[in-house]
């Protein structure tokens, strides 16, 4: 009869001891996978400020206009590969396009996105003042031909100036491999600082004029 109330209190003891590493292993997974979550957030923060380091570096001494876009596009073409940048800007009477260097030599003798942008489509875009993704821009009435739409993924990132949209960034790629959030958010990080380089550039030829 001992023995069997030994062998109870036994198993209760080591159920409960079970129980309670089973608990700890729990929290231990839970803390190592936020530990893992907040590291690749760090990471991914700190990739974004290198970018944004550097973006600013090669556009600070910038003061005409096409020299800006220029650096700027190849900057961003060469942090994030095989994509093809334009930069909106809209004026009193529609719009102008920049693009930089590599895409104009790329956009020879062939329809670009950009081509098919109209007066009613970027002032809708800068009205809406955020970030649009392609299936937004064909609501909006961007219209393409069927063929243009297999594997594109595209993006209009806003030009902000003191709550103002001024323009936009037009981000494509025609790839299997689609633009990601974390390539959008280094956009992102650089386009109201780009914004403001803009207007210092555009400031600075109107005095010259």
């Amino acid at each position: 009869m001992y023995n069997e109330l030994r062998e109870k209190r036994l198993r209760k003891l080591v159920h409960g001891i079970n129980r309670v590493r089973k608990k700890q292993a729990k929290k231990i997974d839970i803390i190592c996978n936020n530990l893992i979550s907040a590291h690749r957030s760090f990471i991914k923060n700190l990739d974004i400020l290198r970018f944004a380091a550097n973006f600013y570096e090669s556009i600070i001494d910038r003061k005409n206009i096409d020299e800006l876009f220029d650096a700027a596009g190849e900057l961003i073409r060469n942090e994030i590969k095989d994509v093809k940048i334009a930069f909106f800007l809209r004026q009193k009477n529609g719009f102008e396009i920049y693009p930089g260097n590599n895409a104009k030599k790329e956009s020879v003798g062939k329809n670009t996105l950009e081509d098919f942008f109209t007066d009613e489509l970027v002032a809708d875009i800068c009205m809406n003042n955020r970030l649009c993704s392609l299936e937004q821009m064909l609501t909006m009435g961007l219209q393409l031909v069927p063929t243009m739409l297999n594997n594109l993924s595209a993006f209009a990132v806003p030009l902000i100036h003191f709550g103002t949209s001024i323009g936009f960034i037009l981000i494509y790629r025609v790839s299997d491999e689609k633009i990601d959030q974390e390539q959008l958010d280094k956009i992102s990080s650089v386009s109201a600082g780009l914004a403001r380089s803009i207007s210092r550039c555009q400031v600075l030829c109107s005095k010259s004029d």
